[in-house]
């Protein structure tokens, strides 16, 4: 990409060629697409979305220090899983550690936005590799908590009416008699009378 940038820019200068005529001229407006200056946009366009200044060193002749440690953890992990190719079991248990650094490397990258587009690739690589291939797990540090809180919440319902329901006053029911008739066969002389 600098050797293009270097080009581009000396392309880009009104410098004559033989004949008087301008390199500039002949070379960026030769056909109506302006070709050479569509093809270095959209590539500039591709290094810049891509983050790739992100790895190198400040005039981007070489990878900085931080992608070099990344690539050598990530080669690391990916000898430990040929190691354990044939058993996924025992893959699990020995290449967990320096898959967990991998992803701490990642991670500490990623916060300080120092990724490009081939770290992030290499890491997409290896993740469906460690779970889908191999059924690996790497425990989360922070799935204890929310299971905590989420069984909290779920039995808050159940703790707040049985405090409800020990707590409150129990109200014993009363029944009221009638002071009218008692029995029927009382009620059956009445009818006698009054027959």
């Amino acid at each position: 990409f600098n050797s293009l940038e270097d080009i581009y820019k000396n392309i880009s200068f009104d410098n004559s060629g033989p004949g008087n005529v301008s390199c500039h001229d002949s070379l960026m407006r030769s056909d109506r697409l302006m070709l050479l200056y569509t093809l270095f946009i959209k590539l500039d366009e591709i290094w810049t979305s891509a983050e790739c200044k992100q790895c190198l060193i400040e005039d981007q002749d070489a990878l900085s220090n931080d992608t070099l440690y990344y690539v050598a953890t990530l080669n690391q992990s990916l000898s430990c899983f040929e190691q354990y190719l044939r058993n996924h079991t025992e893959l699990c248990k020995g290449c967990k550690t320096s898959y967990r650094r991998l992803n701490e490397v990642y991670g500490t990258m990623e916060r300080n936005q120092m990724l490009c587009i081939d770290l992030e690739d290499a890491t997409n690589m290896t993740q469906p590799l460690w779970s889908k291939n191999f059924s690996c797990l790497l425990p989360r540090e922070e799935t204890v908590p929310v299971i905590t809180v989420s069984s909290f919440m779920l039995f808050l319902p159940v703790i707040f009416y049985l405090s409800s329901f020990l707590h409150s006053e129990q109200k014993k029911h009363k029944f009221i008699h009638p002071k009218r008739v008692t029995s029927s066969s009382s009620l059956m002389n009445i009818q006698d009378k009054f027959s």
